[in-house]
């Protein structure tokens, strides 16, 4: 099984994809933002295409790919469940790492959280962020995107509890046994 779990930066992706690993047996958390962040460090900006000058290591053109390439190796190697918490506002990544996945495991789960502008500012304060960092210069541009596209499931957790959030996942991701 893999669950995606997305979302604008402070809506809780990482704290849910936690509680998540604690209440799923045989389960581990993947982060593509690493395969982001090792992209960005070993890629020598002019060998870079210059849509990938973004700042934004989602914007390599190899990152889709690389995320989908490690979660397969993963699965082979460790036979776990996958946790995928990841801030996708690109549909057209969403669509290509979304049905990558479900290539390596039929069993996948995709499900973004949302909550308002204000209380995704107040959220990435309260975890030590500046107006005007990175996470507080995407929160409106992935609002947007969740209203403006279809990604999946949507969880508003607005007025819910990380527990909460974690059994609305745990209850639609049970399989059902005849």
């Amino acid at each position: 099984m893999i669950i995606m779990i997305n979302g604008a930066f402070g809506a809780g992706k990482t704290t849910v994809s936690k509680a998540l690993e604690e209440r799923i047996p045989n389960s581990m958390i993947y982060d593509p933002e690493e395969a982001g962040i090792l992209l960005r460090n070993i890629i020598p900006s002019g060998v870079m295409g210059q849509t990938e000058k973004t700042g934004d290591f989602q914007d390599f053109k190899l990152w889709p790919k690389l995320v989908v390439m490690i979660a397969e190796q993963i699965k082979k190697q460790y036979n776990r469940h996958l946790i995928v918490p990841m801030t996708l506002k690109n549909i057209e990544y969403f669509k290509y790492i979304y049905t990558g996945l479900g290539n390596i495991d039929s069993e996948i789960y995709h499900f973004c959280l949302k909550a308002s502008v204000t209380s995704i500012h107040e959220r990435l304060k309260e975890r030590g962020e500046e107006p005007g960092s990175w996470p507080f210069l995407q929160t409106e541009k992935c609002v947007c995107a969740y209203e403006k596209y279809d990604f999946g499931e949507y969880i508003d957790t607005e007025h819910l509890g990380i527990k909460a959030i974690v059994d609305i996942i745990v209850k639609k991701t049970q399989r059902v046994e005849d």
